[in-house]
């Protein structure tokens, strides 16, 4: 087979790059696009088998990706996925690599983390397109001789004909041009000193470009400060890593089990607070809000975002494009509720009708801000609850810039960090401590049961004296209360 060389990268003038294709990619990023969706890498970071690739100095999440490389043979614009296949003149090996540390800097386009000199070694060999199934190709990922990553092409979210069709439809794929078409689960960080190899085979092993290898050295040139400078938060440490217990992070929570979630829904918010009372808890209400939907009980875990005041050189940097308020809102998962600081500042929105409905189609349970909303009517209408202070027609840029998520904020009075179990109801807002949640929810519907017994013996007619709360006298009526009502059900 024809190797990969110099002339290769040179015909290349596009790396394009393709963001989730994997169903175990999805199933670990916690979404599932509806269509393929893309970034380009310049050709200046294509490099061949056996190259090195430096981590720039200062950057501390140097992720690798394996991933099945295109190389368009003729040029294709506006074709079928019928015909598209044909347009496509080999496959070969590929590594997406990029730093986390500077994902923040382009808003989305990943020039910077995923662009460097290097950022894209491709090889060795080249399978000829047409002696392949793309449906039935192998990538496989080693990390210091560890294998990583091992999946197939069977069952792509977006098969290979699919994606030079669609990509066709409104740029012309050139001869030479490279398609990476995204990477399985297993995908991780590499530190200097580490050797990367990747490999694409056909699935009965007939035909394989052999193990591109690459090595990460150590970039010994800082950044100079005219330009972004790395920086790194758990977040980025979570999604570089692949979870947070690959990334050496605690544990955000103990899961909400189905079973943990109906027990909180079926008590009420006062008696959450009153038992946490007693364990000496008294100061985790978010107090001062308004819900668009009081009658719903909500119960789910809390993702979190701060905004800080507004100063008009930062919004410049963080205010605008996929800033941190969206990208809170893309990445609330089902069931969470996202919990916004915005100091009790109510004279600014921190959240619309849009956002409002991105965070219910992805299915959040609730969303609460103790700043102010816009186009509240709208938010109003939707099904998912918001918690919120005032109504405001104001942008985020009037008070607030939308500066950081999934960090320990304040909100309505409350210290809330991102786990925690939010309970709301139309008593209050709750936040829960996850360590005590199972211990205190079963003392909940012991207290419950009992107060049920009493308001039925008043409504008997009975005095509250000894009976609320129980002597001893009345507890045992009670136990036996209690017994009769077991044998009855």
């Amino acid at each position: 087979m024809e190797q990969v060389n110099g002339d290769t990268l040179a015909a290349a003038r596009k790396v394009i790059a393709v963001h989730i294709n994997y169903p175990s990619r999805a199933a670990q990023r916690g979404r599932t696009p509806a269509q393929p969706s893309y970034f380009l890498k310049p050709s200046s970071s294509l490099a061949l088998s056996g190259s090195p690739v430096e981590r720039p100095a200062g950057c501390e999440l140097l992720g690798y990706e394996g991933e099945i490389a295109l190389v368009i043979g003729k040029a294709a614009r506006r074709v079928s996925m019928e015909d598209a296949w044909s347009h496509v003149a080999a496959v070969t090996a590929s590594n997406d690599l990029g730093v986390y540390d500077l994902r923040y800097a382009d808003k989305g386009s990943n020039l910077r983390s995923k662009g460097g000199d290097g950022f894209t070694p491709v090889g060795p060999a080249l399978i000829p397109a047409d002696a392949v199934d793309p449906s039935r190709l192998r990538i496989r990922t080693w990390h210091n001789g560890e294998l990583v990553q091992d999946d197939t092409t069977e069952d792509l979210l977006f098969p290979f004909a699919r994606l030079v069709a669609d990509l066709s439809q409104l740029l012309t794929l050139e001869e030479g041009d490279i398609i990476l078409t995204g990477t399985p689960a297993g995908a991780s960080v590499a530190q200097p000193g580490d050797v990367l190899e990747v490999e694409v085979a056909s699935l009965d092993g007939s035909l394989s470009t052999g193990r591109l290898v690459t090595t990460v050295e150590e970039g010994t040139t800082a950044f100079a400060d005219f330009g972004a400078q790395p920086k790194v938060d758990d977040l980025q440490r979570e999604e570089a890593y692949g979870s947070r217990e690959a990334a050496g992070l605690a544990a955000v929570s103990p899961a909400l089990s189905p079973e943990l979630k109906a027990k909180l829904e079926s008590v009420a918010t006062a008696t959450l607070s009153s038992q946490m009372r007693k364990r000496g808890l008294n100061n985790v209400s978010i107090d001062g809000l308004q819900a668009t939907r009081p009658d719903r009980r909500v119960v789910g875990l809390a993702r979190t975002l701060r905004y800080v005041p507004n100063r008009e050189d930062l919004f410049k940097t963080h205010g605008g494009g996929f800033n941190a308020q969206k990208k809170a809102i893309d990445s609330v998962n089902e069931g969470e509720i996202l919990v916004m600081e915005a100091r009790g500042e109510k004279g600014t929105g921190t959240v619309g009708d849009i956002l409002a409905l991105r965070a219910q189609v992805r299915g959040a349970a609730a969303i609460i801000t103790d700043g102010g909303v816009r186009d509240y009517s709208a938010v109003a209408d939707l099904e998912m609850p918001t918690y919120f202070a005032n109504p405001h027609p104001a942008v985020l840029g009037r008070r607030h810039i939308p500066w950081d998520t999934d960090i320990t904020i304040a909100c309505g009075g409350a210290t809330v960090q991102p786990g925690d179990i939010i309970v709301a109801d139309s008593d209050g807002i709750l936040v829960i401590p996850p360590a005590i949640a199972e211990e205190l929810v079963d003392d909940c519907i012991q207290q419950e049961k009992e107060e049920a017994f009493i308001f039925e013996m008043v409504k008997q007619g009975n005095s509250v004296d000894g009976l609320y709360p129980m002597n001893a006298e009345w507890r045992t009526r009670y136990v036996e209360w209690e017994r009769m009502g077991r044998q009855h059900q």
